[in-house]
């Protein structure tokens, strides 16, 4: 008997994943498909991939942060004054 031969369809996959791609499905709006379809046409172009990309992970893409400390050095400070005066508290007689 002879060996059973891959479908074209496996085989391309296969070349594709040596390359680095992946297979992805989504689901969108009719409206939108053309949209998704164009970004991913884009990331997978080397020569748009980077700009693409950058693009998306700064208008897309949500960075939670780590830390509270994290957030507050994040946040835009200029122009802000963040002294305030030393108080010793209040007198008390005993």
């Amino acid at each position: 008997m002879g060996a059973v031969r891959k479908s074209p369809i496996t085989t391309y996959r296969e070349r594709m994943r040596r390359k680095g791609f992946t297979r992805v499905e989504v689901r969108v709006r009719a409206e939108d498909a053309a949209l998704v379809r164009e970004v991913a046409s884009a990331l997978g172009d080397p020569e748009r991939a980077a700009g693409t990309r950058t693009i998306l992970q700064e208008q897309v893409v949500i960075h939670p942060m780590k830390s509270f400390k994290e957030h507050l050095a994040a946040a835009p400070l200029e122009g802000i004054d963040l002294t305030r005066p030393h108080d010793t508290g209040r007198e008390i007689s005993f």
